[in-house]
């Protein structure tokens, strides 16, 4: 063969970032050096899979095809130096994961897997579901952990565990002591939700879409912590997954508001690019994520340890 696999491997790592000087530090590979192999490799076969723009990077249509099968060909081909070198524990591996997943439930899955297999290395992203589609496709990440739906074609989604918004306000809010609100009532609240891309977003958007009239949205926020402080602050009512306020409700801090003509019910799922090469490790780290699931038939109800 004309390449080799670390060509490949530098070519996919530059796709990834657009970037020579990013890719190099990666691999922990000299900036000449990486600029170099990728372009011995569009010489050997007198073409470009680049376009370049100033100093940044662009794959061009060669490029946008041969990405998969590069990042595969990579995935496969790693998975043979740790069989061939016997090991018993996993390469690195990079996981996404969107706020209330990655919060609550990814970095315990994380530790355990890397209590159980020391010499593997996880590097956690926490995004919203937008973003960690993205970048599942893009092959930035591994594997994807989302609580919002995916519709992208070349992505291959797997539920995982059903989880639940609820719409919940401070103690001394005056929807607290009715402990419930009507879609027409809600319209008129302030009200404190996640931004648009997120799956919370997504989900609370889809269940008042035959609603008429605006909402009054105060504030838009990316942190569940920071919606919960500004809920309990009163300057409004929150909807994020019960997973993320049962301690508040434990302690009284927040109060959740039954909405009986509102579905607020979702699913966390697993997304994977349908070419990217499932390893051990991966598969390994799914396991694990079923396993503290199992016999669950929603995230708050999962046994986890105290969640201030």
């Amino acid at each position: 063969m004309k390449y080799t696999l670390r060509q490949l491997e530098i070519f996919v790592a530059v796709a990834r970032h657009q970037s020579v000087s990013r890719a190099a530090d990666e691999l922990a590979l000299s900036q000449s050096a990486t600029s170099t192999a990728l372009g011995e490799l569009e010489r050997q076969f007198d073409t470009q899979l680049f376009d370049r723009i100033g100093k940044a990077l662009r794959l061009n249509e060669l490029g946008k095809t041969l990405l998969p099968h590069a990042a595969q060909l990579i995935g496969h081909a790693a998975e043979i130096e740790t069989l061939l070198a016997r090991k018993m524990d996993f390469g690195p591996i990079q996981i996404g994961a969107t706020l209330t997943i990655g919060n609550y439930l990814a970095t315990l899955i994380a530790a355990d897997f890397l209590r159980r297999h020391p010499s593997a290395r996880v590097k956690l992203s926490v995004h919203n579901s937008a973003t960690i589609i993205h970048q599942v496709a893009h092959y930035e990440l591994d594997l994807g952990l989302i609580e919002g739906s995916c519709r992208h074609p070349d992505l291959i989604v797997e539920p995982w565990v059903d989880d639940e918004l609820v719409v919940f306000c401070a103690p001394g809010h005056p929807l607290a002591r009715a402990g419930k609100v009507g879609v027409d009532e809600l319209l008129t609240q302030d009200l404190i939700l996640r931004e648009v891309g997120s799956g919370t977003r997504e989900t609370f958007d889809q269940a008042l879409r035959h609603v008429g009239g605006p909402l009054k949205v105060r504030l838009e926020l990316e942190h569940t912590e920071a919606i919960k402080r500004a809920v309990e602050s009163g300057l409004g009512i929150g909807c994020i997954s019960r997973l993320a306020l049962r301690e508040a409700f434990r302690r009284g801090s927040l109060v959740p508001l039954d909405t009986p003509e509102l579905d607020l019910r979702r699913q966390f799922q697993f997304v994977i690019h349908q070419r990217k090469y499932v390893t051990a490790g991966m598969s390994e780290f799914i396991a694990l994520c079923r396993q503290m699931t199992a016999g669950v038939t929603r995230s708050d109800l999962i046994q986890l340890p105290f969640i201030p």
